[in-house]
């Protein structure tokens, strides 16, 4: 199945189910509410009625609990800013304010002038877990979906700590939709083409299969850590080809358009905009 957040010209949220070019209402604000459902995926399949009246696509999940980031998780990302391939998985956090959905515009702050790109694997969680062992873990993912960590990198560098330049209010873009497991090649390992493009040129590509820690560790080693729960997000990281490991580094700028596609998983496409501050 294909689950997304819409919005409504009337105004507010609806989770719907994508069939080509119907959507389905599935009688939630969103695909988090959906997700606290204990039988989420059952509702989700019989729910028939159209919706009408659609404003474009939010975020995925709107607001999740939590937004768990992973970096240097590439193996091509890790050689590429010199580094060595990681023991454990590097974390940290993001925040909601931070998520646009699939076509909305990106803020550029004027506080940074060093506004880069990270095209990422999001996994969306559909059960509670903690200390999740193999089988629980890859049941706990309910589907994928394409986000982008927009990054910027003179706040990021700041301090050892990356949190300042990863959660930007309005960076995000995290959609258009979630795709169940069962329909991606490799399942709950998933084997797609991740691309990244830039004003028309791609500067990302890459294989999920290059992933250090793929999304099955993932979700064991972050529920080991903290209880995992519907709707709650780990973006997997990103691979090569980042602005600012480019001589001349390259960054976005105003009207950059920003895409990011992943195979089955649909793309996402937005404008950057520097940010008016009174």
């Amino acid at each position: 199945m294909k689950l997304a957040t819409i919005r409504l010209e009337a105004g507010g949220t609806r989770a719907v189910r994508v069939e080509e070019d119907t959507l389905i209402d599935l009688g939630v604000a969103d695909v988090g509410e959906l997700l606290a459902r204990p039988d989420w995926a059952e509702h989700a399949a019989r729910a028939h009625g159209p919706v009408t009246g659609s404003a474009g696509y939010a975020p995925v999940v709107p607001r999740p609990g939590k937004i768990v980031c992973v970096g240097l998780n590439y193996r091509n990302h890790i050689l590429e800013m010199g580094r060595e391939l990681p023991r454990y998985p590097t974390l940290f956090a993001k925040y909601a304010e931070a998520l646009v959905g699939a076509y909305d515009e990106i803020r550029l702050p004027p506080e940074s002038d060093q506004v880069d790109w990270e095209a990422e694997l999001a996994i969306v969680i559909g059960a509670t877990v903690r200390r999740a062992g193999e089988d629980e873990a890859a049941a706990a993912i309910a589907g994928f979906a394409v986000l982008n960590d927009v990054t910027m990198r003179d706040w990021q560098y700041r301090s050892p700590v990356w949190l300042q330049g990863k959660t930007w209010e309005c960076s995000t873009p995290f959609g258009p939709y979630l795709v169940t497991p069962d329909e991606l090649p490799g399942g709950h390992r998933p084997s797609l083409t991740l691309t990244g493009e830039v004003d028309g040129e791609v500067v990302q590509r890459a294989d999920t299969s290059d992933l250090v820690f793929d999304p099955v560790a993932l979700v064991r080693y972050v529920s080991t850590i903290l209880t995992l729960s519907p709707g709650d997000v780990i973006a997997s990281g990103t691979p090569g080809g980042v602005g600012h490991a480019r001589e001349p580094a390259r960054y976005l700028t105003d009207g950059s358009v920003l895409a990011t596609e992943i195979t089955g998983l649909g793309r996402s496409e937005v404008k950057a905009v520097t940010e008016a501050v009174a």
